[in-house]
């Protein structure tokens, strides 16, 4: 599904905030890894196959770009999904949110020139983005175990519906593919670049996944701590974020957690010191 390559890499993880109606059930979250296994393997998987393709890719990206040009193609993008959100919205029946999303989509599209720069924002207008999974955890359905999907990164059992719905019926990119058809594929151009776009993004973040010992762990943690802020407007109820972090589950101990991780950092090769330059 097109759509997909939005999880493959987050953003470098950021906690987008979202306005939920007051009164709405809101699924809590699972901090169990049902899947631990198979999530494991495909996580190495999906690894190997960013050593081998994807990072290259992105990091020539970066050689021939500068942060402008990077800049101005990643608004493009976030402008040309912002009907994901609209329709998102108004499947969460928030119809200011729905309209200021149309808004932004609007202006950008327009006085922005495509979409590549963001008057919207010196405007006041803020980005806002919402996809069927938390369409679906608006409603009270139930998160489920995590997934690590081969390609597609991080998701969980309610998270993966967003794939195949804002996929096929509310993202721009998708429509455009299935409609045209050119002979050397062309019409898969703009979704391969999307998908640089947000690797080339990630590169400035990977430190934080490099000083992890798990990286597996940091990337599921990291996802989940993301939905949640998603989902609660960047506020989570303080029993969400203590099941999150597993602190109510008996068999978690932060102590062994913390002495795994020094260990780990114990067993790091130290870094070479540089000399200091000659006068």
């Amino acid at each position: 599904m097109p759509s997909a390559f939005r999880s493959l890499l987050p953003r470098s993880l950021p906690l987008v905030a979202l306005v939920l109606l007051a009164g709405c059930t809101i699924a809590k979250p699972r901090t169990d890894d049902p899947y631990e296994k198979f999530n494991r393997k495909v996580y190495a998987f999906n690894d190997s196959v960013d050593k081998a393709v994807v990072r290259p890719v992105a990091v020539g990206y970066r050689k021939v770009t500068n942060p402008t040009i990077r800049r101005c193609v990643s608004d493009f993008f976030t402008n040309i999904h912002m009907p994901i959100t609209v329709a998102n919205d108004l499947l969460q029946a928030r119809p200011w949110q729905a309209i200021q999303g149309s808004g932004r989509f609007l202006v950008n599209l327009t006085l922005g020139i495509g979409g590549f720069f963001d008057p919207a924002s010196q405007l006041g207008i803020p980005l806002n983005e919402t996809d069927f999974g938390i369409t679906l955890a608006h409603w009270g359905v139930p998160e489920g175990g995590y997934l690590m999907l081969p390609l597609m990164g991080p998701s969980t059992v309610r998270d993966v519906w967003r794939l195949p719905v804002d996929g096929y019926f509310f993202d721009p990119l998708s429509y455009y593919e299935r409609n045209n058809h050119y002979e050397f594929g062309q019409q898969y151009i703009p979704q391969a670049l999307y998908l640089v776009t947000l690797r080339s993004s990630a590169i400035d973040a990977e430190s934080f996944l490099a000083s992890a010992y798990d990286p597996y762990a940091f990337i599921r943690d990291a996802y989940r701590q993301q939905r949640i802020y998603q989902i609660y407007d960047g506020n989570p109820p303080t029993d969400v974020i203590e099941q999150m972090q597993g602190l109510k589950d008996k068999n978690f101990d932060p102590d062994q957690l913390l002495d795994e991780q020094q260990k780990w950092e114990n067993k790091q090769p130290a870094k070479p010191t540089q000399n200091p330059a000659p006068n």
